[in-house]
């Protein structure tokens, strides 16, 4: 008996085990929502949705949907995300129709940015019919032309579905699938693209009114905001996917890169936006180096993602780095007195704001409340912020045109100024040149008296002159004919006869008297060239030097002449040929030495380059007369 009792209680422990296990299964069990035409839509999270990692990405929805397949679990976020890009995710959700329902009804996945989705709905026949969407296919493929991704259930039949769907995504995306009826799907749909056609315009409307204003004033800041606009536009229809459905349907691959470039070009507009505006160059030249620098780092990211790892666009988060550099700026500049940054202040603070909100959403989104608060949280702080930032262009321009208008009411009363002092000097001057005139006048008199004085005495002086001038005529037409004279004797010297180099150094002192004997002597019957045989010419580069009018052949006067060359001045050079020639050869190196005051060993050569000469001219130059020295001195041509 006390057996038959110990068996009982082990038989009612175990089965208390049991109903717990069981009790502890069905409570943690997949919740399924009910489907019901009261409700406007239904956002699935939390137990409602169960995961399922497929790190190989080899099974097929045949083998999910196993009632045997146990590997499904809890989603323990309220909106699911993915992350691991090499690894296809499995979803399921549970629905229950009953026969009282009269609407249609669909589901709908509201991130945009998932390359692979494909949705298994139950039929008739409860096999899965597949429908395949993503944004790396046209968006022509889509069941609806709208810019989510949308299934067509149908739940008039009494019954539970279980629904699957399988993602997978090189990008971080947000897996957020919400139920709704047909007719609220396009009743929202036309909300939100009016609203969005409301936010779409207004930023076009401030471009416009940007573009107005750089035509009138001229001014790069105006293009950096009207470019920073725009690519915000772009960027917000890029990230909503209207951009995909109405700019680039037909070209996935650049829709996977528009959020990235648009992005971008808002972030490095933005700087130079803000450089621009706040004059940071001459009120925080500091700042402005590194917000350059900023720009510059910025742009060696963009390249990296661009032409490295195009995932690298995902990092969004580092856009907090212009977004914060420039409101520190903003607030720096408000504090030097810089009246219009404080608008400039507030637009970037409600920016900050938004980006904050996007941020806490993206990192705890079932912290947050979906709605507008959140997912229209960044348009609507991006359109306060073109209002402030269009407040503070504004305001900007009434404060240059104050400033302009105290600088002028400066200029008039500097200028009012400077009359009253020019007025003043004129009085003072006035009453001087009173003074002086007077001084004029009596000493005028004198001075008429004193010139009466000297108009007799210059009629004298002239008639004087008039004689000296006859005199010096007569003298000067005496001295040309005497220094004529004695340059036909002292040439006729240089000829034939003996001198020193004293007496040499009358006619030829100098290196130019030198250049312009030799140009005299070379081109006596007349100037040819030895290139062309051209003969005209114009002055050359060097003195008495003729450069061909033809083919620009410069030659010098010293060309084919035993000067060519000659690295002592030239009269020197001149006197040593002349004593050669004059001697017959017999005079020393030493004696020209030692009166030219040149080296002895300078002067052995050079007589002796004049000797060989002789030498090997010697029949020419016998009684050559006066013409001899030219025969020694021109080179045989």
């Amino acid at each position: 008996m006390p057996k038959v009792t110990g068996q009982i209680v082990k038989l009612n422990i175990l089965f208390i085990i049991v109903v717990i296990f069981l009790s502890g299964h069905f409570l943690y069990a997949q919740k399924q929502f009910e489907i019901k035409d009261s409700v406007k839509q239904h956002i699935f999270g939390y137990n409602e949705i169960q995961v399922f990692e497929d790190k190989a990405g080899k099974y097929s929805i045949n083998e999910v949907a196993d009632p045997l397949f146990n590997q499904f679990k809890d989603e323990k976020d309220f909106i699911p995300k993915i992350y691991n890009y090499k690894c296809n995710y499995w979803y399921r959700i549970k629905v229950l129709n009953n026969s009282n329902i009269q609407k249609d009804w669909l589901l709908e996945f509201y991130d945009q940015s998932i390359e692979n989705i494909k949705v298994y709905v139950p039929d008739e026949m409860l096999k899965y019919k597949e429908y395949a969407y993503g944004s790396l296919k046209p968006f022509e493929y889509r069941l609806y032309h709208h810019k989510n991704f949308t299934v067509k259930l149908n739940p008039k039949e009494a019954g539970q579905e279980v629904i699957y769907f399988s993602i997978s995504s090189q990008r971080p995306a947000n897996i957020m699938v919400v139920l709704k009826p047909l007719n609220w799907f396009i009743q929202y749909g036309l909300k939100e693209y009016f609203l969005s056609g409301i936010f779409y315009g207004m930023i076009l409307v401030f471009c416009l009114y940007n573009l107005v204003m750089f035509f009138a004033v001229r001014k790069k800041q105006y293009l950096y905001y009207i470019t920073y606009n725009l690519s915000i536009g772009l960027f917000e229809m890029s990230a909503n996917g209207f951009a995909y459905q109405y700019l680039w349907p037909n070209y996935p691959v650049w829709n996977q890169l528009s959020t990235g470039v648009s992005l971008y070009i808002a972030s490095v507009c933005s700087l130079l936006f803000t450089n621009e505006f706040l004059h940071l160059k001459s009120n925080a030249p500091l700042l402005k180096k590194f917000v350059m620098w900023i720009v510059a780092i910025r742009t060696i990211f963009f390249l990296l993602c661009i032409f490295v790892n195009q995932q690298w666009f995902a990092f969004k988060f580092i856009e907090i780095v212009p977004l914060v550099i420039a409101f520190y700026a903003g607030i720096r500049i408000l504090r030097k007195g810089y009246k219009p940054a404080k608008f400039f202040v507030a637009g970037y603070f409600f920016l900050f704001l938004g980006f904050l909100i996007r941020f806490l959403k993206t990192l705890a989104s079932y912290n947050l409340p979906f709605g507008p608060i959140n997912f229209y949280s960044l348009n609507f702080c991006f359109l306060m912020e073109m209002i402030f930032l269009s407040f503070a262009i504004g305001q900007k321009i009434s404060w240059l045109k104050k400033k302009r208008d105290i600088i002028q009411k400066q200029m008039i009363e500097e200028l009012k100024n400077n009359q009253e002092l020019k007025d003043n000097l004129n009085k003072d001057l006035e009453k001087k040149v009173l003074e002086r005139t007077r001084e004029v006048i009596e000493k005028s008199e004198m001075i008429e008296l004193q010139n009466e004085e000297l108009v007799n005495i210059n009629e004298l002086l002239k008639f004087q002159a008039e004689e000296i001038f006859r005199m010096n005529e007569i003298l000067s037409s005496d001295n040309k004919e005497l220094e004529g004279s004695i340059k036909k004797v002292i040439q006729a010297r240089v000829m034939s006869a003996e001198m020193n180099f004293s007496e040499f150094s009358k006619i030829y002192p100098d290196d130019e008297a030198c250049y312009e004997f030799l140009a005299k002597l070379k081109w006596d019957k007349g100037y040819t060239c030895k290139k062309c045989q051209n003969g005209t010419f114009f002055n050359g580069v060097l003195p008495s030097s003729r450069r061909c009018s033809k083919c620009s052949y410069d030659e010098s006067a010293t060309n084919f002449t035993i000067f060519k060359s000659a690295h002592i001045p030239l009269n020197k050079a001149f006197y040593m040929a002349y004593k050669v020639y004059a001697t017959n050869g017999k005079i020393s190196s030493y004696k020209l030495s030692e009166e030219l005051l040149i080296r002895q060993s300078t002067c052995w050569s050079y007589a002796s380059k004049v000797k060989k000469i002789l030498t090997e001219r010697k029949k020419e130059l016998k009684n050559a007369g006066e013409r001899g020295w030219s025969k020694l001195v021109l080179e045989n041509i």
